[in-house]
């Protein structure tokens, strides 16, 4: 037997990212979810779109989402925000039954932990065919809008639903994500591909193979089915 994927197999919660981790980056739905972010500090603050886009950049980097930087500085209406942006095409992504029966047979509690809203983590997990089979979903409006990786929001996650981050896995598409997961001792699991996120800015990008290796990462994989098929595999003999 494995004994690091048995400590997995172990774990009494599982808490899952969304964006980029629940369905392939491939598939090209963060994209659309840029354009909209793009459109909205265009239009919020009268700029042309290149200088919007700089300005969205900053703010993430700075502030952990845009969303932040902009209530910051802005004072915007944060439902008003992620309406517009996660107005998409969900169309695009497409059920992952193997996904979904690997998920379900973990025998433990698994909790959606997301920066996007309610509605746009429901919206992907029906259209990925994942509905259903989480305890929670918690959004960015649960933790007062602050983001991942920030500890007060994993606090709001823990004291939410008691979890003991001893005993738990956090699965994530951000490096940086996991390094607040690791820190207050969270298992971490670390889901990368090899798509280009080169216009993204250097830190705070998907990650990439070259993510795998950092300290802060327990364990990784490319393909989140078959490596949660693993772990029950090897969990169970």
């Amino acid at each position: 037997m494995n004994k690091n994927l048995h400590k997995l197999y172990a774990a009494k919660d599982w808490v899952f990212d969304l964006d980029n981790t629940l369905y392939p980056q491939e598939c090209a739905l963060f994209p659309q979810i840029q354009v909209k972010m793009n459109r909205y500090v265009a239009d919020f603050l009268g700029l042309p779109l290149d200088e919007a886009r700089a300005i969205q950049k900053k703010y993430y980097v700075e502030h952990g989402t845009t969303l932040n930087g902009l209530m910051l500085h802005h004072d915007i209406d944060p439902y008003d925000y992620l309406h517009h942006v996660h107005d998409i095409d969900y169309s695009i992504l497409k059920p992952d039954p193997r996904l979904r029966d690997a998920i379900n047979a973990l025998p433990a509690r698994k909790t959606i932990f997301t920066n996007g809203s309610r509605k746009h983590a429901e919206n992907a997990l029906a259209a990925l065919g994942l509905e259903g089979i989480f305890h929670d979903l918690i959004d960015i409006a649960a933790t007062d809008f602050k983001p991942k990786p920030e500890k007060s929001a994993f606090e709001t996650l823990i004291k939410t639903h008691d979890i003991n981050p001893q005993s738990a896995v956090m699965v994530e598409d951000l490096s940086k994500n996991l390094v607040t997961a690791h820190e207050m001792g969270f298992m971490t699991l670390l889901v990368w591909s090899h798509h280009d996120w080169d216009d993204e800015p250097e830190g705070h990008k998907p990650a990439g193979l070259e993510d795998t290796q950092k300290e802060h990462i327990h364990f990784n994989t490319d393909n989140l089915g078959g490596f949660i098929e693993n772990v029950i595999k090897q969990g169970k003999e």
